[in-house]
């Protein structure tokens, strides 16, 4: 799990960067749609969702808007929304998965491709490298002077495999049948729930040699996580905290 707990802390930093773009804004009603797409539109008995909602409202996103989320990924606005995995290589053969959520896929599968030879990468067959990653639900907790082990003690009773921390925040790693109730009762047991998602965990990371191959890496996440139909994006590279910092 060592890969991605370094790639989510890549991620925190670049959410902040993302969030200047107005990039963090649509990310929250994807996570809207994909949870009302995964569980129903009801937050009462969806808790996905509601932990959507709230992160949405947070970010002051209208209540319109999430209203429209719902409702897309419930299939009641613009047509039943459907999730697909692109798979492929990004340069240097790092293995690359990109979930998107689309009403016409006939719309999106030219625009992966075109971003994959873009991006100095390739477009590969269904499976290619999805036996690199492993499916899990993923919990994010903050707060400031959190007891490390009374929350992990917490997070392994309601059924999670797993937690890492950095900066402050603690990733929960559990099966995705039971990412709900997991953060249900972490909910209840008055922890601050930044996010809930079912991510693609790479089993092996390649590690970066340089600051221009981690911009580059950088550099097609985010023109893949640009489009509207991409959900989220997962790939297997590791960069250094050094060569991290020369690009900061």
């Amino acid at each position: 799990m060592s890969g991605h707990s370094h790639w989510a802390g890549i991620k925190r930093k670049k959410e902040a960067n993302d969030a200047k773009r107005g990039v963090a804004f649509q990310k929250l009603i994807k996570d809207i749609i994909a949870a009302a797409r995964e569980g129903g539109g009801d937050p009462n008995s969806n808790f996905r969702l509601k932990v959507a909602i709230e992160r949405a409202k947070t970010g002051n996103v209208p209540n319109d808007n999430i209203v429209r989320g719902v409702k897309r990924g419930i299939g009641e606005l613009g047509g039943t929304m459907e999730e697909i995995y692109y798979e492929g290589y990004g340069p240097n053969g790092v293995a690359v998965m990109v979930q998107a959520l689309t009403d016409n896929r006939n719309r999106t599968a030219p625009d992966m491709r075109s971003l994959f030879t873009k991006c100095g990468g390739a477009i590969g067959e269904m499976g290619c490298v999805a036996w690199n990653f492993d499916r899990k639900g993923i919990i994010t907790v903050s707060g400031e002077g959190l007891d490390e082990d009374e929350l992990l003690m917490a997070a392994i009773d309601a059924g999670a495999d797993d937690m890492e921390g950095e900066d402050g925040n603690f990733e929960i790693t559990c099966d995705p049948t039971v990412l709900s109730s997991v953060g249900q009762a972490l909910k209840n047991a008055g922890y601050n729930l930044e996010s809930m998602n079912i991510a693609m965990i790479p089993k092996t990371t390649v590690a970066v040699k340089n600051k221009s191959e981690a911009e580059k890496m950088l550099s097609l996440v985010e023109r893949f996580e640009e489009n509207d139909d991409v959900q989220a994006v997962y790939a297997n590279f590791e960069i250094p905290d050094e060569i991290l910092a020369e690009i900061e």
